[in-house]
């Protein structure tokens, strides 16, 4: 999804060009699809939960209409003292105990620092999805413009072979 700062607003959800088709290509490929997102906007009182529900439900909606689907969405509303904002575990652990995810074939696909700390903290993979130059992170398996050429080198390296 684009990145446009805190988002409460349904109405701001922009899905990037080439999303829905990788999101096919994982859900082909025998892959969940889950978001595990920091939400800290809620904490900050700019929204509430339920806002970040209908957001979730527009992206939803977005991919839908271009024949790509998600299976969960996991968000952390905090911004200190949890085990589960990013890069802490907990919304993984969460995801691992409510799904039938086979972690050592799963990997991060992520725009920050927090995604790929995520990653190495959960020993799997890290993929950066990011153009910006500078980058304040742990290294990534492979740093990608797009997520659809995140995927596709994900694809081609572990799955393809």
């Amino acid at each position: 999804m684009e990145d446009s700062g805190f988002i409460g607003d349904p109405r701001r959800v922009r899905v990037l060009d080439g999303v829905a088709e990788a999101l096919v290509r994982l859900e082909a490929a025998g892959f969940e699809r889950i978001v595990v997102t920091n939400q800290s906007g809620v904490a900050r009182g700019m929204f509430g939960e339920a806002d970040v529900v209908l957001v979730n439900r527009a992206l939803a909606g977005e991919l839908a209409l271009r024949g790509a689907t998600l299976d969960a969405f996991y968000f952390c509303a905090h911004l200190t003292g949890c085990d589960c904002r990013k890069p802490q575990t907990g919304l993984i652990r969460q995801a691992l105990a409510e799904r039938d995810i086979d972690l050592h074939r799963s990997v991060v696909f992520g725009d920050r620092g927090s995604d790929i700390a995520l990653a190495a903290a959960v020993g799997i993979p890290g993929i950066l999805v990011n153009e910006r130059p500078h980058y304040d992170g742990p290294p990534p398996l492979h740093r990608a413009r797009s997520f659809a050429e995140g995927v596709d080198f994900f694809l081609d390296a572990f799955v393809r072979g």
